[in-house]
């Protein structure tokens, strides 16, 4: 039996090739073996969003795809959203509106804001608690996020 393959894969602009165990949580992968950190495993059972990445363009629970399935593809991780150093307008609203406290499930916000706010322009706060509704934060009641978002959309020239 099979336990190791070798995969590559685009992670915010950079291919990488490793060679991985077949059962090695996407999630994980990017964590260890690329050393982007910013991937959070809160819940893994992908209830919580801590760990949202854009896979091919669209929002995935890394902590429920193995690294093997994402083979050829492309993924955008929040470490992605700023790779010059410069804050990316999502995160510079998230942070003028105090749109995190403890910072855990922030990734998974931030990135379901990129992919939402891509699509979407001029959101109404219904439609931003509807998009943001798969991710689980603990520390605060949501109203911050919810301006955080509101506040993303009018600083973000797409």
């Amino acid at each position: 039996m099979d336990t190791q393959r070798t995969i590559t894969l685009t992670v915010n602009g950079t291919e990488h090739t490793r060679t991985v165990p077949v059962r090695k949580l996407l999630a994980d992968f990017l964590r260890e073996d690329l050393g982007l950190t910013g991937t959070h495993l809160g819940c893994e059972h992908g209830v919580c969003g801590a760990c949202t990445i854009l896979l091919n363009g669209q929002t995935a629970r890394s902590c429920l795809l193995f690294a093997v399935q994402a083979d050829g593809a492309e993924i955008m991780t929040v470490e992605g959203l700023a790779p010059n150093g410069e804050l990316h307008p999502i995160q510079q609203a998230f942070w003028q509106e105090h749109g995190l406290q403890c910072g855990f499930c922030t990734p998974g916000f931030l990135i379901t804001t990129y992919e939402f706010l891509k699509e979407r322009h001029g959101p109404s706060e219904e439609e931003i608690r509807l998009a943001l509704s798969g991710n689980l934060c603990r520390c605060t009641g949501y109203q911050n996020i919810v301006k955080a978002v509101a506040t993303a959309d009018r600083l973000w020239e797409r």
